[in-house]
């Protein structure tokens, strides 16, 4: 378990379009790139090993990072044959991006404030409002109509946060709605935010259908 005052100041940034990463969720990833290989190996040296996952957005011909993003703890590694690097990272906590540097490294490092989610330091979180029936005859409808499976046992006996977490964090959503998950407040915000997605997406998928 981290405390504020255990975590860094500066954190390599691996900005990856459309790859979510919440506290506790794990994310594995592909490392091919130089850059984000000398990442790596500078990661593995330090005792906190994390990485800062943010995602991109895109303004006409430029890209700058968003203003919030989440670091994860580097909990999986393995080298392949060629020198690729497969990975795992478990979420810690949220940040707000101050400030981004470059030219020392390949990869650029990010100055980050931790304050504002404390809160995801303290442990899982569970969801009062979560009715789970509802929840899953709803999500239902969405996997049918994109033509999506999934292990619907194990969905059910998920905690909580592992169900809205892993969701929001698999399905396939634009970039600019994984940043609106990643930065609700807390996780019945999350779930209700994710509701209202997949609401919109079954409304535009046929015009008629709804949550309602």
């Amino acid at each position: 378990m981290y405390n504020l005052i255990d975590l860094p100041d500066a954190i390599p940034l691996f900005p990856l379009p459309g790859a979510l990463l919440l506290p506790r969720g794990t994310l594995p990833l592909h490392i091919f790139e130089p850059r984000y290989l000398q990442m790596i190996e500078d990661c593995l040296k330090t005792p906190e090993r994390l990485i800062g996952m943010i995602l991109p957005r895109e303004h006409g011909e430029e890209a700058e990072l968003a203003p919030i993003g989440c670091a994860g703890r580097l909990t999986g590694f393995s080298e392949t044959e060629d020198g690729r690097y497969l990975i795992t990272l478990t979420g810690v906590s949220r940040f707000r991006l101050m400030g981004a540097r470059d030219g020392f490294t390949p990869y650029v490092v990010g100055e980050v404030d931790w304050e504002e989610f404390a809160g995801d330091l303290r442990g899982p979180e569970h969801d009062a409002g979560l009715e789970r029936e509802s929840f899953f005859r709803i999500l239902s409808r969405f996997f049918e109509a994109n033509g999506m499976e999934t292990d619907w046992d194990s969905l059910e006996d998920a905690e909580d946060e592992l169900l809205i977490n892993s969701l929001s964090m698999l399905m396939p959503l634009s970039p600019e709605d994984k940043q609106a998950l990643l930065e609700t407040p807390n996780l019945t915000v999350r779930r209700e935010t994710l509701l209202t997605l997949i609401d919109f997406a079954l409304r535009s998928g046929d015009g008629e259908e709804s949550l309602q």
